[in-house]
């Protein structure tokens, strides 16, 4: 059996920061290139576009602070369950700048908070399972405190759609790449980490061109 890699919190804190780092530098650049445009008044001609660039910019910078806030931050108590109608306001909002498109199957309920950060972070591995778009539907099941998770991503090759398996994912989630973690893979890391303190049992399979993310208690 491989040892699962137990990182420092300053290492793991590192790698998450530079995660969001690298998610938001492109879309704050972008608008950073609009204002030096509307600024420019050699470029008015590019006005509209410019606008139109930095308000697309803006809407890619919100959705991914508002997830990373909601998957990877910690809230102000350490046994705050949060309420799913907020993670679906967040998942709403991330698709908004993804391809796929979701559906919620979520009645609104308070779920402990690494439970409800799982479910976040299984949902963004399971949108990058259809990196050219398609359907993520996303269902709970069972009591209240023992609620099992699953996320199904789904493609349509006639839109030249395709469902694939995120590389390196079993491993990362396992806790044990081969490789080694960085902040490439710090997310899916950091989700079977969150499984882990939640004592959910995670699996990923890619059959039938449908991609499955499921994530139930861990039997005592």
């Amino acid at each position: 059996m491989v040892d699962i890699i137990e990182l420092e919190a300053n290492d793991l804190a590192a790698m998450l920061c530079s995660k969001v780092c690298h998610d938001l530098i492109n879309p704050v650049g972008a608008v950073n290139n609009g204002l030096e445009t509307l600024a420019d008044p050699e470029q008015a001609a590019m006005a509209d576009f410019a606008q139109e660039m930095i308000a697309s910019a803006a809407r890619q910078a919100q959705a991914k602070l508002e997830f990373a806030r909601l998957a990877y931050g910690a809230s102000s108590t350490a046994n705050t369950d949060f309420d799913t109608r907020e993670c679906e306001r967040v998942a709403q909002i991330l698709f908004d700048i993804e391809k796929a498109d979701l559906e919620w199957k979520i009645e609104p309920i308070l779920m402990p908070k690494n439970k409800a950060k799982l479910l976040m972070n299984m949902l963004v591995i399971a949108a990058s399972s259809v990196p050219r778009g398609g359907n993520v539907v996303v269902e709970i099941s069972g009591e209240a405190g023992k609620e099992s998770l699953k996320i199904t991503s789904t493609s349509d090759s006639e839109k030249r759609q395709k469902t694939l398996m995120p590389m390196g994912i079993q491993e990362l989630l396992a806790g044990n790449p081969e490789e080694g973690v960085d902040a490439r893979g710090i997310q899916p890391f950091y989700t079977g980490l969150l499984a882990r303190l939640a004592n959910m049992d995670i699996a990923v399979e890619l059959k039938d061109k449908i991609f499955t993310f499921s994530a139930k208690p861990q039997e005592k």
